[in-house]
């Protein structure tokens, strides 16, 4: 289960971190991202501070590949959330990120603390189910989690690349129509359905390079890396998502 989130400023906390009553949403955040910059050099906020609001998957079963964005475009931070967790107690997949080791987990760790959300499958360490104890989700050297940017790079802090040159390079179609610096922008517009597409661009990016990871490594030979491939061309040409087809038109145009 190939995963990826988008996050805006959470200004509910903002207002209370840093007494911001009586500013709009579109002050508070502008606040927290000065406050941000003149600690500490970037406007980038704090984990905690992060609201998700979209989580997209690629999800490869036995039978067939797919992607969406888990809930409804109306669906609250809890519920994607949930959605989430819940995905992982019932299948137990592996889960595959870029950068999600950095980012995206510790961030679903602080806002499933917020919402109360339990995720007993994902904190098993070994204590309840043996198979666990070396082979876990919180594991940086395990592999029921791989971070491709962090395994890639030799778990080396200054060699991690970003997804999108990563994706580029090999002739994938990279970051199409937006990037994770207007998602904010995006969220106040209501471009809710924007977000999700984005979102949906990326895991498949990301799924792709893990299955030339896959080849990389030995576990996929030639024939079965070409078969993968080919599984999700079929699955982007079924669908009538517009955002899906420009893609694979992008891919396509790739390889010509």
């Amino acid at each position: 289960m190939v995963f990826d989130i988008e996050t805006v400023p959470d200004v509910a906390a903002g207002r209370r971190l840093y007494d911001l009553d009586g500013l709009s949403d579109a002050d508070v955040a502008q606040a927290m991202f000065q406050l941000r910059m003149a600690k500490t050099g970037s406007d980038f906020l704090p984990h905690h501070l992060q609201r998700i609001v979209a989580i997209s998957v690629v999800f490869r079963t036995r039978d067939a590949v797919r992607v969406w964005s888990l809930g409804d475009e109306d669906a609250d931070e809890a519920e994607l959330i949930s959605r989430f967790f819940d995905g992982l107690e019932r299948y137990t997949p592996t889960l595959v990120s870029w950068n999600g080791g950095g980012f995206d987990l510790p961030v679903l760790h602080y806002r499933s603390l917020l919402h109360g959300v339990s995720a007993p499958r994902y904190w098993e360490v070994g204590d309840d189910d043996r198979e666990f104890r070396y082979n876990n989700y919180l594991g940086r050297y395990h592999w029921r989690h791989v971070d491709l940017m962090d395994v890639l790079a030799g778990y080396q802090p200054r060699a991690n690349a970003p997804l999108d040159e990563v994706a580029t390079m090999i002739g994938l179609p990279g970051k199409m129509g937006m990037s994770g610096a207007k998602v904010w922008d995006a969220f106040q517009a209501g471009d809710i359905a924007g977000i999700r597409n984005y979102c949906e661009t990326d895991v498949l990016n990301t799924y792709l390079v893990y299955l030339r990871f896959q080849h990389l490594r030995g576990r996929l030979d030639d024939t079965g890396y070409a078969d993968e491939q080919e599984r999700v061309r079929t699955m982007l040409d079924e669908s009538e998502a517009g955002h899906l087809q420009e893609f694979l038109q992008a891919w396509l145009a790739n390889e010509a």
